[in-house]
C-alpha cells in the first residue's frame, strides 16, 4: 500500500491527501468442480466488494482485429494491442479500463482479488489488476492461456495504481485471480512481478483478500524462490510456504467465514446454491458497511460437455441480497444493452485528467438509477420491501429456469432466440422498478 500519498505516473507526480479509506473487507470469489457441483457444471462466483457510492457497469465488447503496433489504452497506461480480441462481457467499476469479473466467448471466466503482501505495492501508475482481468480475457481461449497471459503482462509491465476513484485515497494493491473454464481453474498471486499458480480440477475452492497458496504450486516466476531469500524472508531450507513467505506479519484478515460458507455446504452446489451464498451477509461474503458495498456480483455456469452453452448472470446493481441476476449467453449477434452501461466522459474524465480525480462525476446509468429506487423501498418499509424482494426473486427465478431449460435441451439453441436476452432482462427490470 502506498505510504505516503504520492503515485508515479509516466510524466509526473502527483499526491493525494492523506486521508485513508478503511481498510478494504473481504471480496470473495469462489469455483466448485463436479461432483460437488451439479450435473457435470462448473459453477463460478464473484461478490465485488468496493466504495458504497461507486457504479459498476456491465458492458459487452465484441471480438475484434486490431491494426500491427496499435496500442490499446488501459486505465493508466497504454500497452500493445494483440492482433484479435475476444468477446467478453464483463463487471467493471465505469471509471476504469479493467474489470472485477468477466467471462469470454470461448468460457473463460476471470475475478481478482486487491491483497496487501511484505512487499507494499508499487508507487508507479502501471496496470491495476482489474485492467490484467480484462486482458487475460481478451487475450486467453483457456485459463491457462489467460494466466499466461496475465503472468507475461506483469512480467513487462508491472502492476501499481489506485484502486479508488478518489484523490483522497492512494491505495494500491497486489493482486490474486481466480482463473475458470470448463476443465480446470488457476488461483494465481502476485507480489510485483513475481507470482505461484495452483492448478484446481475438483472440490469448491475460494480466494478472498488475502494469500491463499501454501506448498502445493503447480507453477512460478523462475526467481520467486531467490527473491523471497534476498529479502531475508525465506532461508532457503525446509518446504516453500507461499502464504507463510510473502503475508504481512501483522495479517489480521478472516476469510474463514465466508469460505465455509460454500464449502460446508452438503447438498450439490447449483447455481442458485452460488447465489444463495453471495447473498449471504451472516458469513460476511456479502458486504454493507459503512464504507463498503457489494456493489456488484457475477455467477457463470460452464458445462464440462462442450456442446452446451455456458450461461453467465450479472447483477450490474449493489447488493446482490436486493437485486436479480441476470442471464447471457454469447452468440454472435449479441444486442448491446446502453442501460446497464455508464455516461461516457471521453477526454475530460476526471480518471484520466491529471492530477486525478479532482471531480466526481455521476456515473450512474439506467438500471442503476432505476434500483436505487428498490433499494429504498427495501429500506425504508418493511412490509412493501418484502413484497418488492418477492417479486424481484421471482423474476430472477423465471430467468433460472428458462437456463435451465436451455442446458438440458438437446435441441440446437437457435442464436436469434437469445441474442437480446441480456437486454431483456434489463428492460424488464427497469419497467418493473417504474
Amino acid at each position: 500500500m502506498v505510504q505516503d500519498g504520492t503515485f508515479k505516473t509516466r510524466d509526473s507526480t502527483w499526491t493525494c491527501e492523506s486521508t485513508r479509506m478503511a481498510a478494504a473487507p473481504p471480496s470473495y470469489c469462489f469455483v466448485a468442480f463436479p461432483p460437488r457441483a451439479k450435473d457435470g457444471l462448473v459453477v463460478f462466483g464473484k461478490n465485488s466488494a468496493r466504495p458504497r457510492d461507486e457504479v459498476q457497469e456491465v458492458v459487452y465488447f465484441s471480438a475484434a482485429d486490431h491494426e500491427p503496433e496499435s496500442k490499446v489504452e488501459c486505465t493508466y497506461i497504454s500497452i500493445d494491442q494483440v492482433p484479435r480480441t475476444h468477446a467478453i462481457m464483463i463487471s467493471r467499476p465505469a471509471w476504469l479500463w479493467g474489470a472485477e469479473m468477466g467471462a469470454n466467448e470461448h468460457g473463460v471466466c476471470i475475478a481478482n482479488e486487491a491483497i496487501n503482501t511484505r512487499e507494499p505495492a508499487a508507487k508507479i501508475e502501471a496496470l491495476l489488476g482489474m485492467d490484467l482481468v480484462r486482458l487475460g480475457l481478451e487475450r486467453g481461449e483457456t485459463a491457462k492461456e489467460a494466466l499466461d497471459v496475465i503472468v507475461s503482462l506483469l512480467e513487462e509491465h508491472g502492476q501499481g495504481g489506485n484502486y479508488y476513484e478518489d484523490a483522497n485515497s492512494c491505495h494500491s494493491f497486489q493482486s490474486a485471480y481466480l482463473i475458470v473454464d470448463r476443465d480446470e481453474a488457476w488461483v494465481l498471486e502476485t507480489i510485483g512481478k513475481y507470482w505461484a499458480a495452483e492448478k484446481v480440477t475438483e472440490g469448491v475452492r475460494c480466494i478472498c483478500n488475502r494469500l491463499s497458496l501454501t506448498t502445493k504450486m503447480d507453477a512460478e516466476h523462475p526467481e520467486l524462490r531467490s527473491y523471497a531469500q534476498s529479502q531475508g524472508w525465506w532461508t532457503g531450507e525446509g518446504e516453500f510456504n507461499f502464504s507463510e513467505v510473502f503475508s504481512p506479519v501483522e495479517d489480521h484478515l478472516d476469510c474463514g467465514a465466508g469460505k465455509d460458507s460454500l464449502e460446508k455446504r452438503e447438498e450439490s452446489i447449483t447455481v442458485q446454491t452460488m447465489m444463495n451464498t453471495l447473498r449471504d451477509k451472516a458469513s460476511g461474503v456479502c458486504i454493507d458497511s459503512e464504507s463498503f458495498l457489494t456493489t456488484a456480483s457475477g455467477v457463470s455456469v460452464l458445462p464440462q460437455n462442450r456442446s452446451s452453452l455456458c450461461i453467465h448472470y450479472f447483477t450490474g446493481t449493489p447488493d446482490p441480497s436486493r437485486s436479480i441476476f441476470k442471464p447471457f449467453i454469447f452468440v454472435d449477434d449479441v444486442k448491446l444493452v446502453p442501460k446497464t452501461q455508464s455516461p461516457c466522459f471521453g477526454d475530460d474524465d476526471p480518471a484520466k485528467k491529471e492530477p486525478r480525480f479532482q471531480e466526481k462525476p455521476d456515473r450512474r446509468h439506467e438500471l442503476y438509477k432505476a434500483h436505487e429506487w428498490a433499494r429504498a423501498i427495501i429500506e425504508s418499509d418493511q412490509e412493501q420491501g418484502r413484497k418488492l424482494r418477492s417479486t424481484m426473486l421471482e423474476l430472477e427465478k423465471q430467468g433460472l429456469e428458462a437456463m435451465e431449460e436451455i442446458l438440458t435441451s438437446s435441441e440446437p439453441l437457435d442464436p436469434a432466440e437469445v441474442g437480446d436476452l441480456f437486454y431483456d432482462c434489463v428492460d424488464t427490470e427497469i419497467k418493473f422498478f417504474k
